[in-house]
């Protein structure tokens, strides 16, 4: 199935790797990238505008004046793809710290098991997989994932992880509608929108949502997330709760 994956951007003209973008879209001819650049001021747009050549019809990149954040950039792309009319859609971070090649574990269990709506990456420490996190953001994240599987009532893991992948359906187009709360948090409002859609049914989330533990995660230098940000979105996630779940 055809899939437009969104990268959003911001001052990753170092960072960006357009060799594995290009390899990869050379090599899986199903999915497109959807580029947004979120007012960058380091010449993040070259970088993306020399990224197509060659790949116009592969290879999108829009530019979002001024920078309104990470969720508005996700927003933003993924209303691209369902102009676009691709019936999966997803967002992956421009580091790579989740590699491209998970893409294709995630559309092939899409193929494999159609109840399933939307695949969450989970950073999951097990044997066989090769996870590195710094240990702050790790405990830290610990703690941000209870927090919010204890709001939404579903036993969710990982909600932050920069790598997931929605079937085109109704309940997404409707999440998509309206701007986020939050800048950083949105996967989880996301969640909440769902819900709202779902008229709270908690188990019917349940069972659309699959949380696949990642064969590689790499923590890469220069993010952006500090974790004094962990403690911002505990009340970024208060806003989600009392908006959409009291």
């Amino acid at each position: 199935m055809r899939a437009a994956i969104v990268i959003p951007c911001y001052n990753e003209a170092k960072r960006l790797q357009p060799e594995l973008f290009r390899a990869y879209v050379n090599a899986r001819p199903e999915v497109c990238f959807l580029f947004v650049d979120d007012g960058s001021t380091d010449g993040t747009m070259a970088v993306l505008e020399q990224l197509r050549a060659g790949h116009e019809d592969r290879i999108w990149a829009f530019r979002q004046e001024p920078n309104q954040g990470k969720a508005e950039a996700v927003r933003r792309g993924m209303r691209e793809a369902l102009v676009l009319e691709f019936p999966l859609a997803g967002f992956w971070d421009a580091d790579l710290a989740t590699p491209l090649e998970s893409i294709g574990s995630f559309l092939d269990l899409l193929e494999k098991r159609p109840e399933i709506e939307m695949i969450f990456g989970a950073r999951v420490q097990l044997l066989g997989r090769e996870i590195r996190r710094l240990p702050v953001r790790h405990y830290l994240g610990r703690i941000f994932a209870t927090a919010v599987s204890n709001m939404l009532r579903l036993p969710i893991y990982d909600t932050q992880c920069g790598a997931k992948i929605f079937r085109v359906t109704p309940m997404l187009r409707q999440a998509l509608e309206d701007r986020f709360l939050t800048r950083w948090v949105f996967d989880v409002e996301m969640l909440a929108r769902f819900l709202v859609y779902l008229r709270k049914d908690y188990r019917a989330l349940a069972r659309v949502v699959y949380e696949y533990p990642l064969e590689k995660w790499v923590d890469v230098a220069g993010s952006r997330v500090k974790p004094t940000d962990f403690f911002k979105a505990f009340r970024d996630v208060w806003r989600i709760w009392r908006t959409y779940l009291v």
